[in-house]
């Protein structure tokens, strides 16, 4: 693997290579960038986090965070991207955690794409982290190359600083004994089951980018899919336990408990 220096960013010049960086990453239209240098700089300066990785010199991976709430307990990850391959993503979170924890926080909140196989594994099995809202059309419809025009769903994914770091298996999380679909894969377009079931699995396609590259109609199942799903679950309380075999969410459902207030009380 190769050996990647990762340090705070703090000059124009840096930001202005971060913006490049992002630019290739994401092909955005010019003056739609991710992030402005002008926003990093000012970021930066009032003590957020703004960070880059460099390989051979070269800029390869670049982060911005900024403290969210719980103030003085949260830092939120607004962007991360690096080029792919040789763990750059995964040093520039461990960069993060250690700046996070020397400053006293307890976790790192991001947002990303519940259909995208990779991030899902990324977040959920290599570094242990947990979706907790299902946010639709976050950032309303985006035509960047990765997002494509679909609508920009996203899920707040919170990293507990305070467990040590994942230990999970290259798998990720065992299937619990009664688990059962409300997605599954059935040639490459999701087939929804209701099902009343403690343990839930929701599958993802094998690659929704070139799904809404060359199948337009799929990508949008799959969005509505997952969006009634997952987003469903999570709106009732329900706790993703991890990620499994690198297809499948796991989630769990939580008996309902009555909290509401009697009919007829008085005011």
């Amino acid at each position: 693997m190769n050996h990647h220096d990762i340090r705070e960013l703090h000059s124009m010049a840096e930001f202005e290579s971060v913006c490049r960086l992002y630019a290739d990453i994401w092909g955005p239209e010019p003056g739609a960038e991710p992030v402005s240098a002008e926003i990093m700089r000012a970021l930066s300066h009032a003590g957020n986090y703004v960070a880059g990785a460099y390989t051979d010199g070269r800029l390869t991976g670049a982060t911005v965070a900024f403290f969210g709430e719980p103030a003085g307990t949260t830092l939120h990850s607004h962007i991360t991207g690096a080029v792919m391959g040789g763990g750059i993503g995964l040093a520039l979170k461990l960069h993060q955690r250690q700046w996070a924890l020397d400053r006293g926080l307890k976790r790192i909140t991001w947002t990303y794409d519940p259909l995208i196989r990779r991030n899902a594994h990324f977040n959920l099995t290599k570094l242990g982290a947990r979706p907790e809202e299902y946010l639709e059309s976050f950032y309303g419809a985006m035509d960047d190359a990765i997002n494509g025009g679909d609508e920009s769903d996203r899920v707040l994914t919170a990293w507990d600083l305070t467990v040590p770091l994942s230990t999970a298996g290259h798998d990720g999380v065992p299937l619990p004994a009664g688990a059962a679909h409300a997605v599954r894969d059935v040639d490459g377009r999701p087939e929804l089951t209701s099902t009343d079931a403690e343990f839930v699995l929701v599958d993802l396609p094998d690659d929704i980018e070139a799904l809404r590259r060359t199948d337009p109609g799929a990508a949008r199942a799959w969005r509505l899919a997952v969006r009634e799903t997952l987003g469903g679950l999570l709106a009732d309380g329900a706790r993703v336990l991890g990620f499994h075999d690198r297809r499948s969410y796991v989630v769990r459902r939580f008996p309902a408990t009555s909290t509401h207030l009697p009919t007829g009380s008085n005011q």
